[in-house]
């Protein structure tokens, strides 16, 4: 990254605006940011951090066909941007946007000589039935809703055109934390409960419809953005690290569990209630997800994660109650 200008797709959203908070952080503002600024907030993400240029995602793809030199001093690529909704119906969106920008984008990349990280997802691993291992055949793999599916279409293209082990994909799992709040029904329970806290002095949780799990005992791989973002950069600075990592805290925990949490960080006695869950949802849902994340390990990531109770409270103190956006 102390080589030429770096390339953040999606530098507007969550993910993407932390990665570059912490890259200033680290010194880093020779940042290209690409991202589709459209009705929402997400630009307020933007607004604290240090970067080079903007331009919007479509541009990008019509500035790399053109061959222009604007691109030329890009030396690594975080390719973040995506539609995350895991409620979005339309197929034809999903493609274009999560398949085919990647491929065109990997592509590009990879011929030019870049170090390319990208976002995949803990959704591709659907169910659980086949396991949550980042090292094991993904062929096998069945997603639950047209999100994961358009992330696995891309991982299994990288696999079969043979540059898998020459890049980074990342199976994000249940990331939460500050610069995600214009993400509306996709935002973390956090965020939700926290709201729901201020109006109601209770929270809401599906009921299980498993009878292997008690009601707000479904379980999640819960983990805090900043965690998330060191877990990408060393991906990034470790060019021997290539293939899919599983990147989550490597723990379980359950809704009940998170809520009490926020419960304890703004010191009010935890207040549960528990609905049903809609029929839509219910053959949709994964009761338990925990990544895998010794292959991380192995490449020498050796930073402790920070634990669930901390993440909450200081994601509730520090951000939310304040409405802080990082680096504001």
């Amino acid at each position: 990254m102390k080589k030429g200008k770096i390339l953040v797709t999606g530098g507007a959203g969550f993910i993407g605006s932390a990665l570059i908070w912490e890259l200033n952080q680290r010194g880093f503002d020779n940042i290209l940011v690409a991202d589709f600024l459209e009705e929402d907030d997400k630009y307020q993400n933007l607004v604290p951090l240090r970067f080079d240029d903007y331009m919007e995602a479509d541009e990008l793809i019509n500035t790399i066909d053109e061959h222009t030199i604007l691109l030329n001093d890009i030396k690594t690529v975080f390719h973040l941007g995506a539609c995350s909704s895991t409620t979005e119906k339309d197929g034809r969106y999903l493609t274009q946007n999560n398949y085919e920008f990647s491929k065109h984008l990997a592509h590009w990349a990879l011929s030019h000589g870049m170090r390319f990280v990208y976002a995949s997802t803990a959704a591709t691993y659907g169910d659980g039935s086949q396991g949550m291992n980042d090292e094991g055949d993904i062929q096998p793999l069945r997603p639950l809703n047209m999100y994961g599916y358009s992330k696995q279409l891309f991982d299994l293209h990288a696999q079969k055109r043979g540059f898998l082990d020459k890049v980074a994909g990342i199976k994000y799992f249940n990331v939460f934390g500050p610069n995600e709040y214009h993400k509306e029904d996709m935002r973390s329970l956090v965020h939700k409960a926290y709201k729901q806290i201020e109006e109601t002095g209770q929270v809401k949780l599906f009921k299980s419809h498993n009878p292997d799990y008690a009601d707000g005992e479904q379980k999640r791989d819960f983990l805090y953005i900043k965690d998330a973002i060191n877990m990408t950069l060393h991906l990034a600075d470790t060019k021997t690290a290539n293939g899919l990592f599983n990147v989550g805290s490597g723990e379980a925990n359950t809704w009940n569990t998170l809520v009490g949490g926020i419960f304890k960080a703004l010191g009010k006695p935890t207040n549960i209630e528990y609905i049903d869950m809609p029929e839509s949802l219910r053959d949709k849902y994964q009761y338990y997800t925990c990544a895998d994340i010794a292959k991380i390990r192995s490449t020498g990531y050796d930073i402790p994660m920070t634990p669930l109770e901390d993440a909450v409270k200081e994601y509730v103190q520090d951000y939310i109650a304040p409405n802080k956006h990082l680096g504001s």
